[in-house]
């Protein structure tokens, strides 16, 4: 691991000291560390893993093939360094170490290589105004409010991505415009002399509008679906899923299988809304449509609704109350006629670092459940910021979410194909089936650099042994997840 390290970090001094030498380059790093412990209980509401796919043919395999190992110790190192050649122009390089003591990087002899790049964009103003042009790999996401973390169409990941922001009329207007190459299946040359649709493209526009007390982005993406993209394979929202998961319809997978289009477009339309004129009662909503695969058969169609509304107070010091909901269509009776739930790329959103979602968890390896929120709706209420002891803040948080999904859409695809991954039990919700849970989350803050951080999580859940089989239903009811993560974050 040092030897890496070492390696790494002469490589950026080189380049640092190589571009100060030829243009005053200056070279600014910023970074952080985490070392935390996890334990994890009865993980997926059983113990055991997940379906997950194999290849991007849709050969999968069934959950309940692993067990779980309940404790592990994690540890991530990431290095951000800007090469600022002026106030207009700079350059970002961001590695990453991340994996278990013991395994991969962290293996006592012969430790393999894993440093990973997970940013590379070059970021410039155009001469003479204030229009920003940022290309490259980069943080990315669709709007939405901050209330509920990020997005639930695609938030808080990176993307290969051109993004081109203005400020229309100062402190009031803006628009952001962004294409995004998302998959890439074989690049330079496909396989043979045909070519092939295999690509995943998107296509965004936000025009962010403050006025006093209450703020208002309307926005809206369009995706161009190459039929031979590696949807299966490439990852996407929560433990073992896919884009195949979150973007295509449950018909897919019926006789004719997959798309008939070489390409097919998908399309989302949004408001976020956040309305401070009430301060110290804030309120935040989002309204979200999107729909995909319009233009081809019926069964593989899928489109939706997702809406989510919170109210917060802020005038206490001590704490912040918080209440929240949402909303989304969910599957019919049949699969027959598409899917009823709304699209989406990868989903990061979750109000109060609520254990159930894939959302704001500091501690993120195996740090939630992976539940669905797109197909569910739910309420719940947070406790956040709370602070009677110097330096110690803590957030509690209560979720309560029942699915939206007929029984017979679930009940009909795992008959034809037997535990799959398109639908996971306790992850995707029947009509019938509901999940709830809870997390006490606490930061202690040693030095200003340094915290002490612990989150935990409860989650139950009761699920439909007509739907998901006698094996997992019943061994979801042996007991209920339960999640321990302590350790130390340094950011510098």
């Amino acid at each position: 691991m040092k030897r890496i390290l070492t390696i790494a970090l002469v490589a950026v001094f080189a380049l640092g000291a190589f571009a100060s030498a030829q243009a005053a380059t200056e070279v600014k790093m910023t970074g952080d560390a985490f070392v935390y412990g996890t334990f994890n209980a009865n993980q997926n509401f059983t113990g055991w893993s997940t379906g997950s796919w194999d290849n991007n043919n849709g050969g999968y395999t069934g959950a309940g093939t692993q067990t779980e190992d309940r404790f592990q110790i994690w540890e991530r190192f990431r290095l951000r360094t800007d090469f600022v050649a002026n106030e207009a122009v700079k350059f970002r390089l961001g590695i990453k170490v991340q994996d278990t003591w013991g395994h991969g990087t962290f293996t006592a002899a012969n430790p393999a290589v894993s440093i990973e790049v997970y940013q590379a964009f070059l970021q410039f103003k155009l001469p003479g105004c204030d229009i920003e042009v940022t290309a490259g790999l980069q943080d990315l996401s669709l709007p939405q409010t901050a209330f509920f973390t990020d997005s639930v169409v695609f938030g808080g990941d990176r993307a290969a991505a051109l993004v081109v922001s203005s400020p229309l009329i100062p402190d009031t207007l803006a628009v952001t415009a962004g294409f995004a190459r998302m998959l890439d299946k074989n690049r330079t040359y496909d396989t043979t002399t045909t070519q092939v649709a295999d690509e995943f493209d998107v296509y965004f526009l936000t025009l962010p509008i403050t006025l006093e007390g209450f703020k208002v982005t309307p926005w809206g993406a369009l995706g161009v679906a190459g039929r031979d993209a590696n949807y299966f394979t490439a990852g996407s929202y929560g433990p073992n899923s896919s884009f195949a998961d979150s973007l295509l319809s449950a018909g897919t997978f019926l006789t004719p299988t997959g798309m008939r289009n070489a390409q097919n477009a998908y399309w989302w339309a949004g408001g976020t809304f956040e309305v401070t004129a009430l301060d110290p009662i804030k309120l935040y909503a989002d309204v979200i449509y999107g729909a995909g695969n319009q233009g081809d058969r019926k069964k593989d169609q899928r489109s939706g609704w997702f809406i989510d509304a919170g109210v917060e107070y802020t005038g206490w010091d001590v704490l912040t109350p918080q209440v929240f909901g949402w909303w989304s269509t969910g599957e019919d009776s049949s699969n027959r006629n598409g899917s009823e739930r709304m699209p989406s790329i990868l989903s990061n959103w979750g109000p109060g670092n609520s254990f159930l979602f894939d959302d704001s968890q500091e501690l993120l390896k195996q740090g939630n459940m992976g539940v669905n929120p797109i197909g569910s709706y739910g309420i719940g209420a947070s406790l956040n910021n709370i602070s009677f002891i110097e330096k110690l803040s803590q957030r509690v948080t209560f979720v309560y979410l029942r699915g939206n999904n007929s029984p017979n859409a679930i009940r009909g695809l795992n008959a034809l194909m037997g535990s799959n991954p398109y639908f996971t039990m306790g992850r995707d919700l029947t009509t019938n089936e509901y999940v709830m849970g809870a997390n006490i989350d606490t930061t202690y803050q040693i030095y200003e650099n340094l915290s002490a951080v612990m989150e935990t999580g409860w989650a139950h859940g009761q699920f439909q042994t007509s739907v998901w089989g006698h094996r997992l239903a019943a061994k979801s009811r042996e007991g209920d997840a339960w999640k321990l993560a302590a350790g130390l974050v340094y950011k510098f």
